[in-house]
């Protein structure tokens, strides 16, 4: 009878506990602020003038800013505690906060950004992460991440973020909202913690793309303008290859927006890879490195490299490692501004902040310069493009937002195909700005536009242009993909591949490369599908895609006769003499009578005795 009390009690006090664990965390997950806020505060605007003037431009709309703005009276968390613990309150408001107090809106409060808003996660592990209100399992994006979510949650029309390498586009991208990014030095940095002073941007979200415009009117300080079409719509082909979401849902629909608004005769096809090779001399020297025979990078991972290593010289100047370049830019100017403190309070940061903060830096003054002249040939070369009148159009993330609590938005693969596309606005200063496409495996999915440097009005009128066609294109795609889930996914992965080689008996071989990269994205476990495509890649001249689909198509099928052939070619080019003989070898061992296997290496064999 003892025994049978001692274990009701037992159960009772085991219900009870659960019973708290449980509240607290539905006391977590319903918290009102969806934890995007560190401090409630109301800045008033002044009273309305009278008539006959008009009144303010932003009358009525409540803002948030993210907390590393100068407000009188208030210290910056800057996303950590020490920082505040350390600082003294501001002595005046930011310039940028007062213009949009003085033009009529309202600021509520001041929103979290990730510890020192180093990152792009949104994760805080000091105030905890903000709730992304489109996908509440999964991270809302950094670091501006509190000003994302206050927007996406509905708390306020607007609000201001800081975007030095995406901090404003990510979590846009992430939380399904509207971001922009102005151009370099369109918004004075006055009143801010600065990041990386060369690549800071004052960036802002909405989810109404005129209020988007109205802000952007007050922050860039100019006036209307008569309003214009673009006359180019410029699509960066090989920057979807990769994208983890299928191209009638993301790129198709911009290009059928694109043609019921201007025609189709503005939309120009280019593969941005090889046109920042060819006119980015800079990086030049970086792309002629070699490391065990291989090409240390392509142009954008390049970029991607320059611009992290500028943000961080701005905290540990002494201990540098030579990355390639947005790495350069990035860490090195945030060493540069916040060593001393680092060294002094040496807070607790984030893992995945801590790893690229703390980590070895070893590079010379020479090579710093070099990534600085990246920016000036990057921006000359994306205004050539571009020009008065053209947009450029790239995904946002290549990625969905990862699941919350993971280690996959730390991971090498998903930083560097990330800070690609995030590099290219943030090495240039051109303006981007974000835009949701409604939603594909349950996760936000989003564009992004690029003007020249210092057409931002342009970009935001494009935008508004635009924005409703992309809206309804979206929806339309969303729908067809519904009504087409009764076909496989490998019965779909075939008729992509068709696609593809048909593109490639027309000698398209950039869509040709499009439509295997469907075929693989929706049945990535066939062979052919990766020997094609490298097929199509040996033809564009892109020959270290090439060798590495061959090896991916081997792996998956060690007879196949032509992953060996077409990565001996590869490699051929690539100058890998005596592994591209080695491939050909193989191909005779697995069918004889391969008469261009025989002679290719017979050709090498030749040429090395």
């Amino acid at each position: 009878m003892a025994s049978q009390s001692a274990n009701v009690w037992v159960l009772l006090g085991l219900g009870i506990a659960g019973i708290l664990l449980l509240t607290r965390k539905l006391k977590h997950t319903v918290r009102q602020d969806l934890g995007a806020f560190i401090q409630k505060l109301q800045l008033l605007p002044p009273p309305q003038p009278a008539p006959p003037k008009a009144p303010h431009p932003l009358t009525a709309l409540t803002f948030a800013l993210s907390d590393l703005f100068d407000i009188e009276g208030h210290v910056s968390t800057f996303g950590h505690p020490d920082w505040a613990r350390t600082h003294e309150a501001a002595s005046s408001t930011s310039p940028v906060v007062s213009a949009l107090v003085e033009g009529g809106a309202t600021c509520l409060g001041t929103t979290l950004v990730d510890d020192l808003a180093y990152g792009i996660s949104g994760e805080n592990k000091h105030y905890g992460t903000p709730t992304n209100p489109s996908v509440p399992a999964r991270v809302p994006g950094g670091s501006s991440s509190g000003a994302a979510v206050a927007v996406a949650a509905n708390f306020v029309d607007f609000s201001l973020g800081i975007d030095t390498v995406g901090g404003v586009r990510v979590p846009a991208g992430f939380c399904g909202i509207l971001g922009f990014r102005p151009s370099y030095g369109a918004v004075p940095h006055v009143g801010i913690i600065p990041i990386s002073t060369s690549l800071d941007t004052i960036g802002w979200f909405a989810k109404d793309p005129h209020i988007l415009c109205r802000v952007g009117h007050v922050l860039l300080q100019a006036p209307f303008v008569t309003h214009r079409n673009p006359r180019q719509i410029v699509v960066a082909d090989d920057c979807f290859q990769h994208l983890n979401v299928p191209l009638e849902r993301s790129l198709q629909v911009v290009i059928k927006a694109t043609e019921k608004l201007f025609g189709r005769q503005v939309l120009k096809h280019i593969n941005l890879e090889d046109y920042i090779s060819a006119k980015v001399p800079s990086l030049k020297e970086h792309s002629n490195q070699n490391t065990n025979g291989e090409l240390k990078s392509s142009s954008l991972k390049l970029l991607a490299n320059i611009a992290q290593f500028l943000q961080r010289l701005v905290v540990f100047f002494r201990q540098l490692y030579s990355v390639i370049i947005i790495n350069l830019l990035y860490r090195h100017e945030f060493k540069l501004k916040h060593d001393e403190w680092m060294n002094t309070v040496n807070p607790d940061l984030h893992p995945a902040v801590s790893a690229q903060l703390h980590g070895k830096f070893e590079v010379s003054d020479a090579e710093i310069e070099k990534s600085k002249s990246v920016r000036s040939d990057m921006r000359a070369a994306l205004n050539m493009l571009l020009k008065d009148d053209g947009i450029l159009v790239i995904p946002t993330v290549a990625d969905p937002p990862p699941k919350l609590g993971g280690k996959e938005i730390q991971s090498e693969d998903y930083q560097s195909r990330a800070f690609r596309l995030l590099s290219i606005a943030s090495l240039s200063g051109c303006c981007q700005v974000t835009i949701p496409l409604g939603f594909y495996d349950k996760c936000p999915v989003s564009v992004s536009l690029i003007a020249r440097h210092g057409n931002d009005l342009f970009l935001l009128e494009t935008l508004e242009t635009m924005y409703t066609t992309l809206q309804e294109q979206a929806d339309v795609a969303s729908k067809a993909k519904s009504s087409r889930n009764v076909v496989s996914k490998e019965e779909s992965a075939e008729i992509a591949k068709e696609k593809g080689n048909q593109a490639y008996k027309d000698k398209q071989w950039q869509k040709a490369i499009g439509f295997y990269s469907e075929a693989i994205k929706l049945s990535g476990n066939n062979a052919t599908y990766y020997s094609n495509r490298a097929q199509a890649y040996l033809e564009h001249g892109s020959y270290l895609q090439a060798e590495a689909d061959c090896t991916k198509a081997i792996n998956l099928d060690k007879k196949n006769v032509k992953a060996y052939f077409r990565r001996g070619t590869a490699r051929e080019m690539l100058g890998y003499y005596k592994d591209a003989i080695d491939d050909f070898k193989y191909a005779l061992v697995l069918e004889p009578t391969n008469k261009r296997a025989a002679a290719a290496a017979e050709r090498l064999r030749k040429l090395f005795q």
